[in-house]
């Protein structure tokens, strides 16, 4: 008997293996098959609206940041037609391209994590050191994006708009695909989901004020937080940088000699400010602030520190400066950690990312645009779709190099309509596209408020015959019973 449990115990540990990485993402959705085997197509290309050759998808969406590939999977999952179309080289954009693999966690005001949906599996990963190396957040994510066609490298040539009802539609878009040839795609719903406003900026819609109607003095030039070029060491001593700080508490004292934030575990470290101070860049367009770091184990860590100011996501050419600029600057960081830095005495380089970490563009309005006062009051909305959290941080810009915070709300709602572009009737906007005013927007970024909201989103288009426009109040009684039981997903008011 003592062996045959032995051998149960076995069985049952190897069991998730067994299943494959489709566990990387939670399992599958439980009533999805149903929604799959009676979906209709939201479109198709007659009409006159989109000229022959044309293909005909439920969802196209643009750009392959992890938001919008939730959004994509759940709407796939749910039966419908759905197309990536990016805009960049490679997918995977910032999480795998900028290597932002420094996670930001929502937290209530009684430190309970706000992570939900197939989200959760990467911060449960992350959190248990499962998932901190590169090519495990690959894995995770190429699992999140395996049944969902993806077309890399693609150029927006043209877009047609029409009028439904009163409201600009998107009817087409017209691609170079990266051979050369000419295509032609249509929609029902489409979605923006680059850093860049790659679809949304062709669109002539109204945009949000940036961060220069934030503070006085900032004339009329749009203003972003600054991008970071993100920093990846080997042979780093943790077990050393983690002592060394401990040797300076209570934390006060910690805090007085490193800077306010600093702190070090098993996992993670943020701060030195008071060091980093101390850097001088080669660039007038660069700063060394504060750090935040992950330990990726076995001597390996992922640094968030290197501020590039002026980028334009927008224009590869200044993309690629700043990458270069980035890269080239690593060594000196490197030399000026090993020298000040506790546990750096010895560390190298590790490979370095071809892309960056873009916190702010141009975002456009939306049928609500979320205002700090719905933060700060956890104002909840009856087309809820993700609750948010974290606090309202302001990064760098170059006429505040040190960033401001604006407030810590709790918990908060995120409603449909936040993700609706305004001024066009069937696009929807991913990720770091929400819509909020430039104070607001220093906390709604943070991607797993606005990934859960784009899953959410995934999952009404497979289920709801009606349009994302007409959902109404009664119909969110309903919309947020069905996602507490069958995906356990709470975001009602």
């Amino acid at each position: 008997m003592r062996y045959m449990l032995a051998a149960l115990v076995l069985l049952l540990i190897a069991a998730p293996c067994a299943a494959g990485q489709q566990w990387l993402i939670g399992p599958p959705y439980g009533e999805a098959a149903k929604f799959r085997e009676s979906a209709r197509p939201l479109v198709g290309p007659d009409a006159g609206r989109c000229p022959d050759p044309c293909e005909a998808y439920d969802v196209v969406v643009i750009g392959s940041e992890i938001e919008g590939v939730l959004l994509a999977r759940a709407a796939h999952d749910h039966g419908r037609k759905v197309l990536i179309l990016d805009p960049r080289p490679e997918p995977g954009g910032q999480l795998l391209q900028g290597q932002m693999l420094v996670l930001d966690e929502p937290l209530d005001k009684n430190g309970r994590s706000l992570v939900q949906g197939r989200m959760k599996y990467l911060y449960d990963g992350y959190n248990r050191r499962t998932i901190r190396r590169l090519e495990e957040f690959e894995a995770f994510y190429r699992e999140l994006l395996k049944p969902v066609p993806i077309e890399s490298g693609i150029e927006i040539r043209d877009v047609r708009t029409g009028t439904r009802g009163g409201v600009r539609t998107l009817e087409s878009i017209e691609y170079r695909a990266p051979d050369g040839t000419m295509r032609r795609v249509t929609a029902g719903y489409w979605v923006e989901n680059t850093d860049h406003a790659a679809l949304t900026g062709r669109l002539g819609v109204k945009r949000i004020p940036g961060l220069e109607s934030l503070f006085k003095g900032g004339g009329p030039d749009p203003e972003y937080m600054a991008a970071t070029y993100m920093l990846r060491f080997r042979k780093v001593r943790w077990r050393e940088l983690h002592k060394a700080t401990l040797k300076e508490y209570p934390l006060s004292n910690l805090q007085e000699k490193y800077g306010p934030y600093t702190y070090v575990d098993r996992n993670f470290g943020t701060g030195f400010s008071r060091i980093m101070d101390r850097y001088e860049p080669s660039s007038d367009q660069l700063k060394l602030r504060g750090l935040n770091m992950t330990n990726q184990r076995g001597g390996r860590v992922v640094v968030n520190g290197l501020l590039i100011f002026d980028v334009n996501p927008a224009d590869p050419g200044s993309v690629r400066e700043a990458v270069e600029l980035g890269r080239s600057e690593a060594p000196r960081i490197l030399e000026f950690l090993r020298a000040n830095l506790p546990g750096f005495g010895h560390a190298e380089l590790d490979d370095l990312p071809d892309y960056l970490y873009i916190r702010d563009f141009d975002r456009y309005e939306t049928l609500y645009v979320l205002t700090r006062d719905d933060l700060m009051s956890s104002r909840m909305f009856h087309d809820n779709v993700s609750i948010g959290g974290y606090p309202i941080d302001i990064q760098a810009t170059r006429r505040f190099p040190k960033g401001i915070g604006l407030g810590k709300p709790d918990r908060y709602g995120l409603p449909l309509r936040s993700f609706l572009l305004k001024e066009m009737e069937n696009v929807i906007v991913a990720g770091k596209n929400a819509g909020a005013a430039a104070d607001a927007y220093g906390s709604v970024r943070i991607t797993p408020n606005t990934a859960l909201a784009a899953e959410v989103i995934g999952i009404l288009i497979g289920r709801e015959e009606k349009h994302l426009r007409e959902l109404d109040e009664r119909d969110f009684m309903r919309i947020h019973r069905y996602l507490e039981k069958e995906y356990k997903i709470y975001v009602r008011e």
